[in-house]
């Protein structure tokens, strides 16, 4: 038999107390490891949806869009833009999604215009207006002009440089220009966003035919060449091109694509080329009419302008011949209240009192931009210009603005009163 083994005896460890583990820290520590433990079930039960539920909420929005199409009837149905046929125009239109649009979704579908308001504006529209110039018909002027030294390169001053262009490159811009016929989403061809970088700009861009784009590629247009061109390109492109396309589109549905109104609103990035491309030029052309007038200067009132901007546009549309549509956009820029150079309040005044003699029925729409004025520049003007103004209302009155624009004057301080006034002191 072997030797029994020896039982080994080993001493109890003394157990000690919680205020001694933690003074000598033996204590268990947490980890950086944050455990998250989930209930699976629990989450797969809120994320989907039983079929039977999920058959009652679509019946119920079915329900919902067919009593929405019935009280909207047929204002609901938009009609298709210029260079789409009617059949992509009953499609959904979806809102591009390159670049997260900051624009909000309000614009002029369908505008309630008065008949009396837009015979009185028709009085004093240009009769003889000259035909409206576009992009093909400058560039094709230019080239009939250069048919003998069509391989002549001009400076670098803007002008179209008139030579022979690659026919792969002439091919290329033809199927873009298909892209842009057919455009509604997503990204645009590559060789349409360098255009801007080019020098021949103006003629390639002829090639791609400008008046055929869809509305969505308008407003994307409008975005690259805004951002990528200076101010002197940028107002060719909006006086060219941009213009004529929104002036078309009013015309002929009476109302503006919200594709277009955006592109209107981006174009007042660029406030300069703004007003020498667009605001100006649509004054001058003296055959605004009243549903243009006021889709432009809806844009103007929901935009921020600088001061600078906004007091040299007023300064020349008041110092232009009168339009109907002139009082529009002089009551818009007088509601932004600007702190006007005393140049501007001055030529403002000359232009109402030019009227001191007129014989023909004044719109609504002039009296409507007279109390403006009165009611933030009344302290801005001198007394001999109060006196004026005064006398101008015994002459051109309205039966429930003139009043208003007496009390406006008569209870109003003028600026050289004010003046003498400090020197007593």
């Amino acid at each position: 038999m072997g030797k029994a083994k020896k039982l080994k005896i080993t001493a109890q460890k003394r157990v000690s107390s919680l205020a001694e583990d933690i003074s000598s820290q033996n204590i268990a520590r947490p980890t950086g490891r944050n455990k998250i433990r989930t209930n699976r079930t629990e989450d797969e039960d809120s994320k989907y949806v039983h079929e039977k539920e999920s058959r009652k909420i679509l019946e119920q929005a079915r329900l919902q869009q067919q009593e929405l199409e019935e009280q909207l009837g047929t204002a609901s149905r938009q009609a298709p833009t210029l260079g789409q046929s009617k059949a992509d125009s009953d499609e959904e239109e979806e809102v591009p999604e390159s670049g997260q649009d900051e624009f909000d979704e309000t614009f002029y579908d369908d505008l309630q215009i008065d008949a009396e308001d837009e015979r009185a504006l028709e009085q004093f529209m240009t009769k003889n207006s000259q035909p409206r110039q576009t992009l093909a018909d400058i560039i094709m002027a230019k080239i009939q002009e250069k048919q003998t030294e069509i391989h002549t390169q001009f400076s670098d001053t803007g002008t179209v440089l008139l030579q022979d262009i690659d026919e792969r490159v002439v091919k290329m811009y033809e199927q873009v220009k298909i892209v842009l016929q057919r455009y509604r989403s997503g990204k645009l061809p590559k060789a349409f966003k360098i255009l801007p970088n080019l020098r021949n700009w103006e003629q390639i861009l002829y090639i791609t035919d400008p008046s055929s784009w869809s509305a969505a590629a308008m407003y994307e247009a409008t975005k690259i060449f805004s951002s990528n061109l200076k101010e002197k390109m940028a107002q060719r492109f909006y006086n060219l091109v941009l213009l004529p396309r929104v002036r078309d589109d009013i015309s002929e549905y009476k109302k503006l694509n919200q594709h277009l109104y955006k592109a209107l609103r981006k174009a007042l990035f660029k406030p300069g080329a703004f007003f020498k491309g667009i605001l100006i030029p649509l004054c001058e052309s003296g055959n605004c009419t009243l549903r243009e007038a006021i889709i432009f200067g809806s844009v103007l009132a929901k935009n921020s302008i600088p001061v600078l901007h906004s007091s040299a546009a007023l300064l020349k549309i008041a110092e232009m011949d009168y339009n109907g549509a002139n009082s529009i956009f002089l009551r818009i820029l007088f509601e932004k209240k600007y702190a006007l150079p005393y140049r501007v309040i001055d030529a403002s005044v000359y232009h109402f009192l030019r009227f001191q003699r007129e014989t023909r029925l004044l719109p609504v729409l002039w009296h409507q931009a007279l109390l403006t004025f009165c009611q933030r520049y009344k302290e801005d003007i001198s007394s001999e210009q109060k006196e004026a103004l005064l006398e101008l209302l015994k002459r051109q009155r309205h039966h429930s603005i003139t009043a208003e624009v007496r009390r406006e004057l008569q209870l109003s301080k003028c600026r050289d009163t004010e003046m003498i006034f400090e020197e007593i002191v």
